[in-house]
């Protein structure tokens, strides 16, 4: 019997982008006008297409990311009798050994472990069908991570990979989104929520005060939570009021948010903080487990976009979907580096905050 042929997915709109925003595409992202502009309207109908896949794959789905080459979104799964309903939603299709589920369970037996400092962090990775840990380079002939990595092993099926540094987050003192003020830290607001604003839970406890770029009062953390998680929100008061826009630094005009549906793995992405203002990059991956000095922080997302002090709890964004708030990474903007973000909708389910949109 021949299968019927699969249903192409409905055009999604193009996206509303600004011409600033393309030009920072181009830049950070090696790509012509024309190319940017296809590639945000191949990322939205790959948003859009990426629950329908997962449902059609069911316990088969190994998990899905974004094709930058082909402009469509890859699935993963374990059984070729999901192949055909996993392509007519539109998506392409790769046959694996292990299903999602059976990654994820790897995973959390890792997390359960002690990481010591040469573990950067670890993460599902679909592509690869693999738990991948990341180890600093310098050390990863130490000890203590040699006995990490065999215990991980032990969990599933585990890569290892190395990286040039250890992760730290991103807040800073006082030398010098929008920048905001607690003590003698300087964060970045992330995403405009009604009554508040979302950040970065690094940047400080439940009940601190908080001050604004002129020293006025905004208001108080009230909820914090790092490590373990790394988000938090920010009452607005005196004066002080919500927007649903993100300052684009001059780079790229202020970018309007419109929602907060999550970008898959391979897509582009872009990023404000009060530091090192617009950057833009490729979401790496996902349910990151990421090893900082403080402690682990779980479920965060790896990016190839720069970050520096000071940028923590700004502005992630894909299009004009709000995808998360800065954490940490290593490395810098002159150099490049690795950055991970909370995503949002996890912070607004924590705290049953409604994101403010236009």
């Amino acid at each position: 019997m021949v299968p019927a042929a699969a249903a192409s997915p409905s055009p999604a709109p193009a996206p509303q982008a600004s011409s600033g925003l393309l030009s920072a595409m181009q830049k950070d992202l090696g790509l012509t006008k024309s190319q940017a502009q296809a590639r945000l309207t191949a990322e939205k109908t790959a948003t859009a297409v990426e629950g329908k896949a997962q449902h059609a794959a069911g316990s088969s789905y190994g998990g899905s990311w974004f094709d930058a080459a082909s402009g469509k979104l890859t699935v993963a799964v374990t059984s070729d009798r999901k192949a055909d309903a996993v392509r007519a939603t539109g998506a392409t299709v790769r046959l694996v050994k292990h299903s999602a589920r059976q990654l994820d369970a790897a995973k959390a037996q890792i997390d359960a472990l002690s990481a010591p400092a040469g573990v950067s962090s670890w993460h599902v990775d679909p592509q690869a069908n693999q738990v991948v840990v990341n180890v600093v380079a310098a050390q990863k002939n130490d000890n203590d991570v040699r006995g990490f990595l065999t215990r991980a092993r032990q969990a599933g099926p585990v890569t290892v990979k190395t990286t040039a540094a250890a992760p730290q987050t991103f807040s800073a003192g006082t030398v010098g989104g929008d920048p905001y003020y607690t003590g003698n830290v300087r964060c970045s607001i992330g995403f405009s929520v009604y009554g508040g604003f979302v950040t970065a839970g690094h940047c400080g406890q439940a009940g601190a005060s908080v001050s604004g770029w002129d020293g006025s009062y905004i208001g108080n953390f009230q909820g914090s939570s790092f490590p373990g998680d790394d988000y938090a929100w920010v009452n607005v008061g005196s004066g002080w009021w919500t927007v649903p826009v993100v300052i684009g630094w001059g780079a790229v005009p202020d970018q309007l948010v419109r929602g907060s549906a999550e970008a898959p793995i391979g897509a582009s992405i872009c990023r404000s903080g009060s530091t090192s203002h617009w950057h833009c990059g490729n979401v790496l991956a996902k349910n990151e487990t990421v090893n900082y000095s403080q402690g682990a922080v779980y479920q965060m997302t790896k990016t190839s976009v720069c970050a520096e002090p000071g940028d923590s709890g700004g502005s992630f964004l894909s299009g004009d979907q709000a995808q998360g708030v800065t954490s940490g990474g290593w490395g810098n903007c002159s150099s490049g580096g690795e950055t991970w973000y909370q995503p949002i909708n996890e912070i607004l389910g924590r705290y049953g905050l409604t994101l403010h949109t236009a």
